[in-house]
């Protein structure tokens, strides 16, 4: 599971018929140093289920994969991406107090 901001959404004119209800936004994933503050190196930007209505500017935690379609089981949804939640705030403690000596 991956940290991914949204930054747009993905208008269709037609959907596989088990994707009603929910939308696809593009997202990009967030790298520890973004989290941080310290902008790292842009990555690629995934396009994301999403049936939690994240908008513009939201922090989501991405599943991916076989994963992203588990939520739905024994329904079966051709998804590569999930938005499994929309994060209020995310923390990050400084190396030396999550592994201290």
């Amino acid at each position: 599971m991956r940290i991914a901001k949204v930054i747009g959404t993905v208008t269709l004119n037609r959907w596989h018929p088990t994707l009603q209800g929910g939308r696809f936004k593009i997202a990009v994933p967030l790298s520890w140093q973004d989290l941080i503050g310290r902008p790292g190196q842009p990555v690629e930007e995934v396009v994301v289920y999403d049936e939690l209505g994240a908008g513009q500017g939201s922090l989501i935690a991405v599943s991916e994969g076989r994963e992203a379609a588990m939520p739905f089981y024994p329904d079966i949804k051709p998804l590569d991406a999930y938005n499994a939640a929309v994060l209020d705030q995310v923390s990050v403690l400084p190396p030396e107090q999550m592994f201290p000596k």
